[in-house]
């Protein structure tokens, strides 16, 4: 699979589109809303690399809080709990490279979340 059109996928912190896919890896555009934030969640088939290209975004991963500028980036290992929150005015835009076994939305774990979602 190496499509380039792929739908964008409304959420209720934002939106995400894939925009390149092949066995092992996926790359995605993330748009978070101001003042919204994604599921605390962990996977247990792929590890991510985020890379802030606009705005500003609190990550958590595990125990550690860290804000994230454009051009920053940090690695989120298999199995650790993850988070990122848009705590600003502006809209934030990472650009999010996953790689694993499986790519699949259904290896989101969720394990707290403000819309209703977890468990």
């Amino acid at each position: 699979m190496n499509e380039t059109n792929f739908e964008i996928v409304t959420r209720p912190w934002g939106t995400y589109q894939t925009i390149h896919q092949e066995k092992h890896f996926l790359v995605k555009k993330i748009t978070v809303n101001p003042g919204q934030k994604l599921s605390l969640q962990l996977h247990h088939h792929r590890a991510e690399h985020w890379t802030v290209v606009k705005g500003v975004v609190t990550v958590t991963r595990g125990d550690e809080t860290f804000d994230l500028k454009r051009d920053q980036s940090i690695y989120i290992p298999l199995e650790a709990k993850h988070r990122m929150a848009n705590k600003t005015d502006e809209v934030v835009e990472i650009v999010e490279v996953q790689v694993g076994d499986d790519l699949r939305e259904e290896d989101i774990v969720r394990l707290q979340d403000d819309y209703g979602r977890a468990g």
